[in-house]
């Protein structure tokens, strides 16, 4: 089975952002992209590349929009095997599903400006918490034209990939996940765990002159030495800083290349929901964020 990267396409800015971006990283992992628009209604305000006028009564918009937008990023990426089909139902359910076995699904959300932005809307929450495989949501570029497939901010090799990491609870696919985002960017990885008071004696405590986020940061050296040696390439830096990992995370995203969180697969009386920490990233992070569900 070839390698597939999944995204969610409607025609809104911030999905062609998503799609642009999903691109780019098909290409990082020599995969096939897959474009999907889920539903039965018409794209979001959807405005033709070209400029024509409106569409005759019975034209597939959704089919039309899937087309140029394969097509603008065939051009983009002469090289790179695109995919792109309709299904229908409500995309809080399919899209989970249309992920299957890809490697990850990637959607857009809105942002309100180049400083501030909220990513999490309704549906795309929805979608991460229900979805197996890892979900990244992209914002668009704040210059992109309305209906043109704009892309995302740009990777750049100097760009840090930021993992929030649960000192106490670190689980492998998110490590995993954010030490091969790094190494795929030649990128710097930026690992950041928040606290607020010591929750483990056997990581908090220690002898004379010491202090809890000495120990915290050995903790981290100790929890890190596998993963550097799996990617050498990789340089990290690490840091235990006081405060809510939510905010530290948020304020290290503007710059980056991209954020990975983890989120614990979990069910509530309404049904599968987010952690504290990855609906607070989502809500406010100024780049790209990847969510990575877990046991």
């Amino acid at each position: 089975m070839s390698r597939t990267v999944t995204v969610g396409v409607d025609g809104s800015p911030e999905s062609l952002a998503a799609a642009h971006w999903a691109a780019r990283e098909a290409e990082l992992r020599a995969a096939e992209l897959r474009l999907v628009h889920a539903g039965d209604q018409p794209p979001h305000a959807y405005t033709p590349f070209g400029g024509e006028g409106v569409p005759s009564p019975g034209t597939d918009l959704c089919g039309r929009m899937l087309g140029e937008v394969a097509a603008a990023l065939r051009h983009r990426h002469p090289a790179l095997r695109i995919t792109a089909e309709q299904i229908g139902g409500q995309p809080a359910r399919v899209l989970p599903a249309a992920a299957g076995d890809a490697e990850l699904l990637v959607l857009g959300s809105r942002g309100l400006g180049p400083a501030a932005g909220v990513l999490l809307g309704s549906m795309a929450s929805a979608v991460v918490a229900r979805t197996g495989r890892p979900v990244v949501l992209v914002r668009p570029d704040t210059g992109a034209a309305v209906g043109r497939p704009a892309p995302a901010r740009p990777a750049a090799p100097h760009r840090q990939v930021v993992l929030g990491l649960d000192l106490y609870r670190p689980h492998d696919a998110v490590l995993e996940f954010a030490f091969d985002a790094a190494s795929r960017r030649a990128a710097e990885l930026r690992v950041v765990h928040g606290w607020s008071r010591p929750a483990h004696r056997s990581v908090a405590d220690g002898g004379p002159g010491s202090t809890p986020a000495d120990h915290l940061c050995d903790g981290l050296a100790e929890t890190l030495r596998p993963w550097r040696e799996k990617y050498p390439d990789v340089e990290v830096t690490q840091e235990a800083v006081v405060g809510t990992p939510g905010a530290h995370l948020v304020d290290a995203s503007h710059g980056a290349a991209l954020v990975v969180v983890g989120r614990k697969r979990r069910h509530g009386p309404l049904g599968p929901h987010l952690g504290a920490v990855a609906h607070e990233v989502l809500r406010l992070a100024a780049a790209p964020v990847a969510v990575v569900a877990h046991d």
